[in-house]
């Protein structure tokens, strides 16, 4: 256990985030990429398709034994509810209406919610927004584990059951990193999902409220998909800190594997970002990727020098502009 890592192997840097240095290289030398920055139509209509497949999900389980209800939620729902909080990803960018429509990107964000069961669009949509400006930022980026969950989830078992709680650590971590005054949108986002998730048991009975909450729950948790949240910026590699996926669970994810790409240009939808790699290919094709998230779901679990201290850290310097 002599190679455990502890506080003391956070990353601490002082330099200005990688993406922005190569995102100006790129469009210097790729100027068309330029034309992908505008939002995905199709991105409206696969979300209204995925609310009404959980729609019809709930109604098929609300007869079912507890034994199917929690075996559905786990092999199908957790895929809708993962691959759901990923569209509120691409919504929270302004993807499906573009930028001249925030508030319809807000709006729609809250409605692409409601199959998750939880409250989250608006709240995510501010703190995903101090992620990117401010990538590893201490104190400000919330994706950033804290002190407490290195210390502790430092073996193998801990680590397991902290994949396990991701969806918890993700939801609570805010209020103690940085914590943010409740915005009217946020209240509205509430008031709707818990209307809903009342409408749903009023209509369908209990059997269908818990397969909602266990396929969010399960899905975010120990699950394939869930190996992204740890493969896109845990440094498997030494000075590495955002690492792209190109395997084929990008169908189901708005290929929020292609990171790099991702960090480098926010603000081009999912749906292209294969196109940036394929323009730029030198800037990408060298870079460290993966190809399997439940390899790195294991590698995690199992390597006692990978823990939730395994990121990069940065002390900003200047004025932050928070949201």
């Amino acid at each position: 256990m002599g190679n455990r890592v502890s506080r003391e192997d956070f990353e601490w840097v002082y330099t200005d985030q990688p993406h922005a240095d190569r995102r100006r290289e790129i469009l210097a030398k790729y100027p068309e990429i330029k034309s992908l920055m505008k939002p995905d139509p199709n991105l409206i209509w696969i979300i209204i398709m995925m609310v009404l497949t959980q729609l019809a999900a709930f109604y098929i389980v609300k007869d079912l034994d507890w034994k199917w209800v929690i075996f559905g939620a786990y092999a199908f729902g957790s895929c809708i509810n993962h691959s759901m909080t990923l569209g509120i990803h691409e919504i929270a960018h302004n993807a499906a209406f573009g930028n001249c429509k925030a508030m319809w990107n807000r709006w729609f964000g809250m409605f692409a919610n409601l199959p998750i069961g939880i409250p989250y669009s608006v709240s995510f949509k501010r703190y995903h927004m101090d992620h990117h400006r401010y990538l590893g930022a201490d104190g400000v980026d919330v994706d950033i584990p804290t002190d407490f969950e290195g210390w502790f989830f430092c073996t193998a078992f801990r680590k397991f059951i902290w994949v396990i709680l991701q969806p918890l650590f993700y939801a609570f971590r805010p209020l103690f990193i940085n914590p943010k005054p409740i915005t009217y949108l946020e209240v509205i986002n509430t008031v709707a999902q818990v209307t809903f998730d009342i409408l749903i048991y009023y209509f369908l009975g209990i059997k269908s409220l818990v397969y909602m909450l266990a396929a969010s729950l399960l899905g975010l948790g120990l699950h394939p998909i869930s190996g992204h949240f740890i493969a896109e910026h845990y440094m498997f590699l030494k000075g590495h800190e955002t690492y792209s996926y190109y395997g084929p669970l990008n169908l189901l994810t708005f290929n929020v594997g292609y990171h790099n790409e991702h960090h480098d240009f926010p603000n081009i939808p999912g749906k292209s970002l294969p196109l940036v790699r394929k323009i730029a290919a030198e800037y990408y094709d060298n870079l460290p990727h993966y190809n399997s998230w439940i390899k790195v779901l294991y590698d995690f679990v199992m390597d006692d020098t990978i823990s939730p201290y395994s990121r990069m850290k940065r002390h900003q310097k200047g004025e932050m502009v928070l949201e």
